[in-house]
């Protein structure tokens, strides 16, 4: 406990950026994560690592993690509790704060866990947990599940991060120069600072007091990344009144957070300075939405060194010595000579096609061509746009194509869970025609092992409702091209016929048509059968060429280290 509370007292000698995020995924093995806001929000934070910046992030500890997932034979999603250990990974802190939750006051602890680099620097991520037995039981499961129970437990899980947060950095003595929302569920901690600077005044008549939203403003950041009006947080006010209580009045809540409802994006929205999309055209669909507000555009990436595989960080250590912290270094892909680059391919190939033997009891072969898809199962994510015309796929694809599925669905998207059994399906019709696999429990690790060992990565979201994407990102880190919908990051990325395939139309509409499905189908089709699948067979020298510009065009600006040298300039520091 000593070295712990030396450890804090170095920390807070400096001025820091707080990160709050509602799933951070540090490790494969804890289960803090879901999906892309979490791995993103870890991609965050070890760059800030890397870079030596002064960052410290706040998150909840999910003791319950989000799920295991198995699925039957039909391809019904079985979801099974993850229980894990923290002291396995991370330090329990002294610090206790509390919460006033239904009118109770609830204990918060805060576990410590560091991202560290080799460059030296480490970013300390605090990880909230109810879970102390001065509590009362219920209080107790309020960090337990990530994304569980209804709007009542996700409201409470909310005055956890967003206050307790707040509440937490101050015990330990730590003076917050920005205070980063990644996504509006931490968005409470815009109110904790609103008392923090509230100021009395008198006039003739009485003393009043004034919420200084502007020093509040001076310190918050915000990035949203949901396109769609539907992904934002909000609560009746009634909820609100009684699991909250009135933590400032009212009306000045009502004016902040919306009338009707609280609105936890209005709320960020309205006491943030720097607000940004994640994409330079989920930044134009985010200013449409929110049309009085000046919203910025700051394109996501990932982590170059997690999400490069074992073959080709060998090959990059070798002819591009100090990629990792320098990944524009990638743009003199051109040293590495061709055959290198397919060896190292290869290797991440039968890394995959082992995975698949190991899990599934399939036998792939690693000289089809191979197609990737993996994400959270969800329907505007369209993971069954490849099926629309059996017989067409049939014909196209019978023995000279390979799929490889995996992703999650939430436990309460049952048109998620649809799609899953929907693959499932589709494999049985297509068998012996076009092997197909879905891998369960998709994760960081097995999601790094598909990134890199599939030919191709595919995408079909129904634009615009993808706000950046980062999975395609990883892709190209690996030397793999993109095959997907312009939408997100990949309007940013695409060169047709050079880093890879769009599908369907340039992206011009705001709102998808009703015929996006058809027009969608047909073009990947078309350039499934015409192009890919031809050069893949024919032309080894262009589709070299085409990985070399996967990772000399994508791969060297996609990254995190960019993504956060510009968050500095740009919000960080204004």
């Amino acid at each position: 406990m000593a070295g712990v509370i030396e450890q804090l007292y170095e920390l807070t000698k400096e001025p820091k950026i707080a990160y709050f995020s509602m799933e951070i995924g540090v490790h494969n093995d804890i289960p803090t994560y879901s999906g892309g806001l979490g791995v993103l929000a870890g991609d965050t934070i070890r760059s800030a690592a890397d870079l030596r910046l002064p960052m410290v992030a706040v998150t909840l500890l999910s003791r319950k993690g989000y799920f295991i997932q198995d699925i039957d034979e039909a391809g019904r999603q079985i979801e099974r509790p993850f229980e894990w250990d923290p002291s396995r990974y991370m330090e329990l802190l002294p610090q206790r704060v509390t919460v006033t939750i239904e009118g109770r006051e609830v204990s918060l602890q805060a576990w410590q866990y560091n991202v560290k680099s080799l460059t030296g620097g480490y970013v300390p991520v605090f990880f909230l947990d109810t879970d102390l037995a001065d509590n009362q039981p219920k209080d107790r499961e309020i960090t337990a599940y990530l994304y569980g129970g209804d709007k009542e437990y996700r409201l409470k899980q909310e005055i956890a991060l967003g206050l307790g947060g707040v509440r937490m950095l101050h015990e330990m003595g730590f003076e917050i120069k920005k205070y980063h929302m990644n996504e509006g569920h931490a968005s409470f901690l815009t109110l904790e600072l609103l008392n923090r600077f509230k100021k009395p005044i008198e006039d003739v008549w009485d003393e009043k007091l004034v919420w200084d939203k502007t020093s509040v403003k001076n310190l918050c950041v915000f990035t949203t990344h949901t396109p769609v009006e539907a992904g934002h947080d909000k609560f009746p006010y009634d909820l609100v009144a009684r699991v909250m209580g009135e933590i400032i009045p009212v009306p000045v809540l009502k004016d902040l957070a919306g009338k009707d409802y609280l609105n936890m994006t209005m709320l960020a929205l309205n006491l943030s300075r720097y607000i940004n999309g994640v994409a330079k055209k989920h930044g134009e669909v985010s200013q449409s939405m929110f049309p009085g507000y000046e919203i910025h555009a700051i394109t996501n990436g990932v982590h170059s060194f997690t999400w490069t595989c074992d073959s080709f960080r060998r090959l990059y250590d070798e002819y591009l010595p100090g990629w990792a912290n320098e990944p524009e270094l990638f743009v003199r892909i051109g040293r590495i000579p061709d055959n290198r680059l397919w060896e190292a391919h290869l290797a991440a190939k039968r890394d995959l096609l082992g995975l698949v033997r190991e899990q599934t009891g399939d036998e792939l072969s690693p000289d089809v061509l191979t197609v990737g898809f993996a994400r959270r199962a969800t329907a505007y994510k369209r993971a069954d746009l490849l099926f629309r015309d059996l017989p067409r796929l049939e014909r196209i694809g019978a023995g000279k194509i390979q799929l490889v599925y995996a992703g999650k669905a939430h436990p309460q998207d049952e048109p998620g869970k649809q799609l899953i059994q929907n693959i499932f399906r589709y494999k049985g019709l297509l068998r012996d025609k076009i092997k197909i696999v879905y891998l369960k429990n998709y994760n960081m690790a097995t999601a790094l092992k598909i990134v890199s060992g599939v030919d191709i990565w595919m995408n079909t979201p129904l634009r615009p409702l993808e706000a950046s994407g980062t999975s395609g990102m990883k892709a190209t880190h690996n030397g793999v091209m993109n095959f997907s919908v312009l939408d997100g990051w990949w309007i940013e990325g695409h060169i047709e016929g050079f880093t890879g395939w769009s599908i369907g139309p340039p992206p011009h509409e705001l709102a998808p048509g009703a015929d996006a499905d058809a027009r969608d189908a047909e073009d990947l089709y078309h350039k499934l059968e015409h192009m890919i699948i031809p050069i893949f067979y024919d032309d080894r020298h262009t589709w070299i060429r085409m990985m070399q510009n996967a990772i000399g065009k994508n791969a060297y600006y996609f990254n995190t280290h960019r993504m956060m040298r510009r968050y500095v300039t740009e919000a960080y520091i204004r």
